[in-house]
């Protein structure tokens, strides 16, 4: 990797990390005082209406913020064209949503959803007029302003979430907290980005961009089932309070999950793209992410696994408590979300979005197969099979990402399992170190500097480059700033 784009990549992990890590941080003391005032009913509400949400997102989008990352110099015309059919999209996917409400209330057997889902789905059409700016500022690399546009919009909707449920309107905050969140987005990458559509309106561009932005958007559609599925069928077969505990630990899982795979998928897709012509250069590139991503990720979701007890009743009150197993389970699949981002973005990176599409079907239908069949024996199971799958399915990434870079499977052990073994141990050791500690403040921090300490030492012993690449990194930004 040469030195121009080893630095440009080193700062948009920096940024993008930087603007996961505030977010989720953030995030996390909202989290606390919006869980201390609501409750399981209130997230089960919001949680069984998050799988349309995401899949008319995905629909409004239609895969050009890819298509337009993957082109190596978009014009202005090309931006404003998927604008105004954002734009377009959005305000059917809307309108045929308000007038399904009904449907969809009765579908779950709670009639408040219906003024529920008009609210919250009013997040579709508002966030269509930011999607172009956010392509744009990803193909550029404007990470430093999407840390700050981001932070900005989680002050403002997290100030907005936390005052309506204190005034007691329940449910009805977080869906607000999100309306207010996208239009803080909006509004910040107004400022930011240089570019503003016109009414020159040519959908020609969307025409050329389609072949591939349609196998994105199947893509997304698959993704977003994914991540909404369990939410919804738990809907279904299970009371509203239990989706409430679920959706709360899965929330905590993508929390931190996200610090890390936020900062790949802002990363990831545009350095690959910048090398994808040098097939020994992209390899090396491909290489020192994975191992970057496992170097951080193992550690910080099995570490939350280790204090899910002692975090959930300390932050949220034991009021939560049915949702620590959940979460410790949901935290062995987000373990390995950033390492399945980075392949993802390899594979769009490469132009074969029909195969990251086919990819990505056939780990959905598995998924939802698995789960339906095993529904009578309860969420738990439910959750662990799903999460199994989803590990084991980093397998046949590795295999079709080998194909297309000459990556072995032996290699991607090798930046991989090491992190993981000694991540394992590390938790392990911790997790009965501190057993005789009694408050629950004094055995949360305990297991975090202890696991903490264990990490850094083991890896300074066994001289891993990649923590002294970090350190160095570090040390001379700092030398700069001074």
């Amino acid at each position: 990797m040469s030195e121009a784009l080893k630095d440009r990549t080193a700062k948009g992990f920096l940024w993008g990390s930087l603007n996961s890590g505030a977010i989720q941080v953030l995030n996390l003391l909202f989290g606390i005082i919006l869980a201390r005032c609501l409750s399981p009913e209130d997230y089960g509400m919001v949680g069984v209406l998050m799988i349309f949400v995401n899949i008319a997102g995905c629909l409004q989008a239609c895969g050009f913020t890819q298509a337009l990352i993957n082109i190596k110099k978009p014009t202005d015309d090309d931006y404003n064209s998927v604008f105004w059919f954002n734009v377009l999209v959005s305000t059917v996917i809307y309108i045929i949503l308000f007038l399904s409400a009904p449907l969809i209330s009765a579908f779950f057997g709670i009639k408040e959803l219906e003024g529920l889902s008009r609210l919250l789905f009013l997040c579709i059409f508002i966030s269509s007029l930011g999607i172009t700016r956010n392509a744009y500022m990803l193909k550029n690399m404007m990470n430093k302003e999407l840390a700050v546009i981001g932070i900005v919009a989680l002050l403002v909707s997290g100030g907005i979430g936390i005052g309506l449920a204190m005034c007691g309107y329940g449910y009805w905050s977080l869906a607000w907290q999100q309306i207010a969140f996208i239009s803080a987005l909006n509004v910040g990458r107004v400022i930011c980005v240089p570019w503003h559509p016109n009414l020159k309106i040519d959908f020609g561009p969307v025409r050329r961009m389609f072949a591939f932005s349609v196998k994105m958007l199947i893509t997304n559609i698959i993704n977003s089932v994914q991540q909404s599925v369990l939410n919804f069928i738990f809907g279904k077969l299970f009371p509203i309070q239990a989706v409430g505990f679920f959706s709360q630990a899965n929330n905590w899982n993508t929390k931190a999950s996200s610090v890390v795979s936020g900062a790949m998928q802002q990363v990831a897709q545009p350095v690959l793209v910048e090398v994808a012509d040098d097939a020994a250069r992209r390899k090396q590139v491909l290489r020192k992410m994975l191992r970057f991503a496992s170097f951080i990720t193992f550690p910080m979701m099995l570490g939350l696994a280790m204090v899910a007890h002692e975090f959930i009743i300390l932050t949220i009150t034991d009021k939560w408590l049915e949702s620590v197993p959940l979460l410790r389970v949901l935290c062995v699949g987000g373990a390995f979300l950033p390492i399945v981002t980075l392949f993802q973005s390899l594979t769009v990176s490469s132009g074969r979005s029909g195969l990251y599409m086919w990819m990505n079907i056939a780990q959905v239908l598995s998924t939802i197969a698995v789960v339906l069949l095993c529904y009578t024996m309860g969420m738990m199971v439910m959750v662990w099979l799903s999460t199994a799958l989803y590990v084991l399915w980093v397998v046949p990434w590795i295999i079709v990402v080998g194909r297309q870079t000459g990556l072995t499977f032996i290699e991607a052990m090798k930046d991989i399992m090491p992190f993981l073994l000694i991540s394992v141990v590390v938790m392990a050791v911790a997790y009965f170190i501190t057993l005789p500690i009694k408050s629950l403040w004094l055995l949360l921090i305990a297991r975090i500097v202890v696991a903490v300490v264990l990490y850094y030492g083991i890896m300074w012993l066994l001289k891993a480059t990649i923590l002294k690449e970090c350190i160095q990194f570090i040390k001379n930004k700092g030398s700069q700033a001074l």
